[in-house]
This record gives structure tokens, C-alpha cells and sequence, in this order.
């Protein structure tokens, strides 16, 4: 699964820190998350969303491999 967790972030000046506190996940979640090592559960992807206002399916895309 690909993601823009990283240029959201920056286009709301978050640091990885910050937006781990908004959602109640560590800092080395959201790293995770944006290196493509973790796949957010759906719950986590919602909130994610809400933070940065969009739609899931614009941070988080599926690949064909998925």
C-alpha cells in the first residue's frame, strides 16, 4: 500500500511526533506508516483521515500487489 502520510504531513507542518500524539499511536507507528512497513488498521486510517481532512483513499492507495 502506498501512501502520502509524509506530504500531508508536511502541507499541515506535522511532525511525525505531533501527529502520533493527535492519534494516540507512538512516533515510530507513523514512520512505520510512511515507509510502507505497517499497514494502518481501518480504525487508524480513519482518524488519519479526519486529521488532514480527505478521504482515506487519498492518503492511502492499494498497489497491485495487494
Amino acid at each position: 500500500m502506498q501512501n502520502r502520510l509524509k506530504i500531508e504531513r508536511a502541507i499541515k507542518n506535522l511532525t511525525q511526533d505531533d501527529l502520533a500524539k493527535l492519534i494516540g499511536v507512538s512516533r515510530q507507528t507513523i514512520n512505520s506508516i510512511e515507509k510502507g512497513r505497517y499497514v494502518p488498521s481501518t480504525v487508524l486510517a480513519l482518524k488519519i483521515s479526519e486529521i488532514f481532512d480527505k478521504p482515506v483513499n487519498e492518503i492511502f492507495e492499494l498497489e497491485d500487489t495487494d
